[in-house]
């Protein structure tokens, strides 16, 4: 198989090579890959620019005073609200209590979180993205500091081009200083989710946090740093999946950020003797070519175009477009929220219409809320005593010299209480069985008196023995019954009984 070279010469059918090659005239040289241009967004005022501030005030709030919320739970138990003890190996919210055994609901989570990203993006495609994705909050924090420092749009492409000089090296080093101390900040909050905070804060200061904690908390700070501080919109367009899962999500009713491309084309500045009786006759629309709407978007996206991959939907375009129309008098929303068949229907003299209620939305609505209830189910009836059972294995089972049959099991009692309790073991399935706990010679009994120490495992290896001629031969099916001596409830775990 012969590979073609796409830049090579091209023959003719003599296959003489194209004439311009045998000249060695030049041509422009082909890249697979272009710089992106650097993006400048300008400041806006209006709506959605104080919606977004309140969101991003709102969430970063929550996540850096979180760690700091205290909850009572009992003496010798954390008392963090929100806190994933990786050495206690237990997670904490609020009232609820996880163990590992149980991460089965951090799934529920991760589903219900799905599938609510799925039903916004139905409605209201990139909501996600626009508002409460970390990366569009940690931009907006960094952009805002950007323009504190280095002043408008303008400003910061003027002192990108200016030659070296102190006043520069002051700004961008003071921009960059502030970027770094929001980045330790929130490496630093990340870390508290994961230590108690105040123990934490405390060994901070005094210098006597451990390498992985320096370790984790320089991470995240870097990544944050170059997420935010340098990456931005890239990671918006470039990295992150989901731009490419929306377009699934959408329909013809989902509400995107749109331009009225019936009302704004032709497009053509606008000049002060022309009335826009007269612009409209020559064919010109109400878009005064402004480039408003692109300079304000944090992605650099020229929403005139249409619906791009690289529009995250915070609607800022909104705003800026509304500022400029209210200024040459016209009306508002020739960018605004709407969906295509609204689109369609204007152009046609019909009414618009809001479906938020169609098939897919009561789908992920009916999946979000039996994985609810399923989740929440389990919590009210999840029981404060669990058991596992490990049968030995070698030996399969010992022949003693009073001829009974002997089997070995290793068992696990999970005390979910915060208090000490104390348990009856038994065998269920073998009438005859016998127990005794394995190296202590203590006395053969039907049931054992067992302990848990609170919030514990407690491990316990144990005999079961059987007279011969009580089990059949081979492999017969039990279950190791224990049974809170306190509150009467009993938790189980199937095994078998190994006989010749």
């Amino acid at each position: 198989m012969t590979l073609l070279n796409p830049f090579a010469p091209k023959a003719d059918a003599a296959g003489a090579s194209d004439s311009r090659h045998e000249h060695h005239e030049e041509e422009p040289r082909r890249h697979l890959f272009v710089n992106r241009p650097k993006v400048y967004p300008a400041d806006v005022h209006g709506p959605f620019r104080r919606l977004k501030w309140l969101v991003v005030g709102l969430l970063l709030a929550v996540y850096y005073v979180t760690p700091w919320l205290r909850w009572e739970r009992g003496p010798g138990i954390p008392d963090q609200a929100v806190l994933v003890d990786m050495v206690g190996r237990r997670a904490y919210f609020f009232f609820i209590e996880i163990w590992p055994q149980e991460v089965y609901y951090l799934t529920g989570l991760l589903i219900i979180g799905a599938f609510a990203i799925f039903a916004a993006s139905t409605m209201v495609a990139r909501l996600w993205c626009g508002y409460t994705c970390p990366q569009t909050v940690w931009s907006d924090l960094f952009m805002w500091v950007e323009r504190k420092i280095e002043g408008g749009r303008t400003d910061r492409i003027r002192l990108d081009k200016a030659p070296l000089s102190t006043a520069k090296i002051l700004k961008k080093t003071a921009k960059h200083g502030a970027w770094i101390v929001i980045s330790l900040l929130t490496g630093g909050a990340w870390i508290f989710y994961f230590n108690d905070a105040p123990t934490l804060l405390r060994q901070m200061a005094q210098g006597e946090v451990s390498s992985g904690v320096l370790l984790f908390t320089g991470l995240f700070a870097f990544t944050t740093y170059f997420f935010a501080g340098w990456a931005r919109e890239q990671i918006c367009i470039y990295v992150c999946p989901w731009r490419s899962y929306q377009s699934a999500m959408m329909d013809e009713d989902t509400f995107v950020v749109t331009y009225q491309d019936w009302r704004g084309e032709n497009r053509h500045p606008v000049r002060k003797s022309q009335s826009w009786e007269e612009r409209a006759a020559e064919g010109w629309g109400d878009c005064v070519d402004c480039k408003l709407c692109v300079h304000v978007c944090p992605t650099g996206t020229d929403i005139r175009k249409g619906q791009q991959i690289s529009c995250i939907g915070c609607g800022l375009c909104v705003d800026a477009c509304n500022s400029v129309m209210e200024q040459m008098g016209r009306p508002g929303n020739l960018i605004l929220y709407d969906s295509q068949s609204n689109q369609i229907a204007k152009t046609e003299g019909k009414p618009a219409t809001v479906r938020l209620i169609r098939p897919r939305t009561i789908v992920y609505g009916l999946i979000m809320l039996t994985v609810s209830c399923v989740m929440a189910a389990a919590l009210l009836l999840r029981p404060s005593v669990e058991v596992s059972v490990l049968r030995d294995r070698a030996p399969l089972f010992v022949t003693l010299s009073t001829g009974d049959i002997q089997n070995a099991y290793t068992i696990k009692i999970l005390n979910k209480t915060h208090t000490a309790r104390d348990y009856a073991v038994g065998l269920s399935g073998l009438p005859a069985a016998r127990l005794s706990l394995a190296g202590e010679g203590g006395e053969v009994a039907a049931a054992l008196n067992l302990s848990a120490a609170p919030d514990s495992v407690a491990t316990y290896r144990i005999l079961v023995r059987t007279p011969a001629g009580s089990v059949a031969s081979g492999s017969s099916d039990v279950s190791v019954v224990v049974t809170d001596k306190a509150s009467g409830e009993a938790a189980r775990h199937g095994t078998v009984f190994m006989a010749p």
